[in-house]
């Protein structure tokens, strides 16, 4: 039974308590990547919080009994109560009103009531005492604060139509008042892009209109698109964990009292990562979700922009390269001026290289292009910092890179000492960011071999280059090594093989040697020729290639017979494994037939 005189001092007074409450509780957060409760006052204005409720004329002499940790509680709409069935006709964020008229035959069921209305959402629940019912049961008052849900006792003197009056006035008026800086911050950031401002003009006005929040755009991949903080590592770790545990709230906890306020970044069907706003104190205004939202479409259009700006210019960049490599040079200097607008060096001392990436199987040709493109976007980040002037674009199923070299100090690619012959100095940047790659890719698929020409003077020297790249890359794919690089000078007897220009005729010599062995005519015989392989690595020691086959001494010898009998009497007779040694070295430059 509930106590007039203690229900008196239970009168609710206007200071801000519930936003205070709000903010202890997700202070003591501990988790480094977690979703506050479903009471979560940062959401966009919508509605208005039990504790301003109680703040209206109507309601100033209302009585707050129990649930005041609930008061931050948002109402989006009103109900009253003329049934004892009430529940299927209520909705989340109700505030009930009634005179305990549907409950005066059965007063007891109060106790349970209050769990049920906030099991389904509701944001308050309020009576009117002295009519139908006389008191509130004490479990009822006890359940209620368990929950942090508001129990309100109405005045005798105010009328429910006064109420529902002035309540949904009072959030009409903030609905309104919402959607009107809505519009002003969304023509502010439209400016910022209308006067020329990309991404990071578009965080840093978002930055502004947060006051004192650290803003920044994570892309898909997790990777920093533009930021306002001045801690990029923080950062960094913060976009991993956004990509590794994406929110499915607006609000999410970032241990240590600090908190962020995270939006999609969506423009159609398209996802281009997330909008973020955090702060160490967690004292995010209202309408932080509200500011975002609008720098988030607004983020849309400028990556959506600069995606297709990049699109064709990348389609122009390839075009110019194919022509450079297939010896189109009908216009030298024009060419020479689209390379010095797009940034390239092209004039200096260069190495063409070209990159394989691993396919996926059944993959469709759109698939296999964006795969390649996401490739060469990380394999460009990767040189950048490394080495200026470099042009990095996709041709047909491969990744062609035109890298500038030379023999002063301030044009060898960092970290590779002055007086290193450039071909080797290429080798070991493109280790390094083949590597770099395969670690940080961005879902990119890993390199599968990466060919080196040697170094040409000219644009007229392109063609010839693109050759030796093609045939090195091919021999690091065929042994195999995955992201092997390899340069056409080191090679040996390959590079004079693939130097033959009749493909026919060298095939024809293939096949006159190796007869079944052959790649592709037979697949019972591909472990015989890998036997072959590894005997003739071994200097024909037969216990050594048995060991490296974990094959019976035995059983390589009975293989050796077999072999002869198709080969010839290679363990003997030198010029019969000379020309079966040619013969492999020819597979790794021809590939399977």
């Amino acid at each position: 039974m509930i106590d007039r005189r203690m229900v008196k001092t239970a009168k609710i007074s206007p200071i801000g308590g519930a936003t205070v409450l709000v903010h202890q509780a997700r202070h003591a957060a501990s988790s480094e990547l977690s979703t506050p409760s479903d009471h979560q006052g940062w959401s966009a204005v919508s509605g208005i919080s039990v504790a301003e409720v109680l703040e209206l004329s109507s309601l100033r002499t209302a009585r707050l009994v129990a649930g005041a940790s609930g008061l931050h509680r948002m109402v989006r709409r009103l109900n009253v109560m003329e049934v004892p069935d009430v529940l299927p006709w209520v909705k989340a964020d109700e505030l009930i009103l009634t005179t305990g008229y549907p409950l005066r035959q059965s007063p007891t069921s109060l106790t349970g009531l209050v769990g049920d209305l906030d099991d389904r959402g509701l944001a308050a629940f309020a009576i009117k005492l002295a009519r139908y019912i006389d008191e509130l049961p004490a479990q009822m008052l006890a359940d209620a604060d368990r929950r942090g849900f508001p129990v309100i006792l109405l005045p005798d003197d105010v009328g429910f139509d006064d109420i529902l009056n002035q309540v949904l006035t009072e959030i009409l008026n903030k609905q309104a008042a919402a959607l009107a800086h809505s519009d002003e911050v969304h023509r502010a950031i439209i400016a910022t892009v209308l006067a020329g401002g990309g991404l990071d003009e578009v965080t840093a006005k978002a930055a502004t209109l947060l006051s004192r929040a650290d803003v920044v755009a994570i892309g898909s991949e997790g990777a920093i698109l533009a930021s306002t903080s001045p801690d990029s590592e923080r950062m960094a770790h913060l976009a991993e964990l956004v990509k590794a545990q994406p929110p499915s709230r607006s609000v999410v906890q970032l241990g240590g009292g600090a908190t962020a306020v995270v939006v999609r970044i969506t423009a159609g069907d398209f996802d281009h990562g997330w909008l973020l706003a955090a702060r160490p104190d967690a004292m995010h205004a209202n309408d932080t979700v509200t500011i975002l939202e609008r720098a988030a479409a607004v983020a849309a259009l400028t990556i959506t922009q600069k995606l297709a700006v990049t699109a064709v210019e990348t389609r122009y960049q390839s075009d110019l390269v194919r022509d450079l490599v297939e010896g189109r040079l009908d216009d030298l200097e024009r060419m020479l001026d689209q390379a010095r607008w797009f940034g390239w060096n092209v004039q200096a001392a260069m190495v063409l290289t070209v990159t394989t990436v691993q396919a996926v199987p059944d993959q469709s040709p759109r698939s296999r292009r964006d795969d390649l493109e996401r490739f060469a976007a990380a394999w460009r980040a990767a040189l950048e910092g490394r080495i200026t002037g470099a042009a990095v674009v996709v041709v047909s199923d491969q990744v062609l890179t035109l890298l500038p070299v030379g023999q002063t100090e301030e044009e060898l690619p960092i970290g590779v000492g002055i007086g290193r012959s450039p071909v080797t100095a290429a080798a070991d940047l493109l280790a390094i960011v083949g590597a770099r790659v395969h670690v940080d890719r961005h879902g990119a698929p890993p390199p599968a071999s990466t060919g080196i020409s040697r170094a040409v003077a000219s644009l007229s020297e392109l063609p010839a280059a693109y050759s030796q790249a093609r045939r090195a890359a091919q021999v690091g794919l065929q042994r195999q090594i995955p992201g092997a690089v390899t340069s056409f000078d080191s090679l040996g007897v390959l590079r004079l093989l693939s130097l033959i220009p009749d493909s026919g005729e060298l095939r024809s010599y293939l096949t006159e040697v190796l007869g079944p062995l052959v790649p592709g005519a037979s697949s019972e015989h591909s472990d015989l020729l890998e036997t072959l392989r590894v005997l003739l690595e071994a200097n024909l020691n037969v216990a050594e290639a048995a060991r490296c086959l974990h094959f019976h001494y035995n059983t390589l010898r009975y293989r050796i017979g077999k072999l002869e009998r198709l080969l010839g009497p290679f363990m003997t007779d030198s010029s019969v494994r000379l020309n079966v040694q040619l013969a492999l070295n020819l597979v790794d430059v021809l590939g399977p037939s």
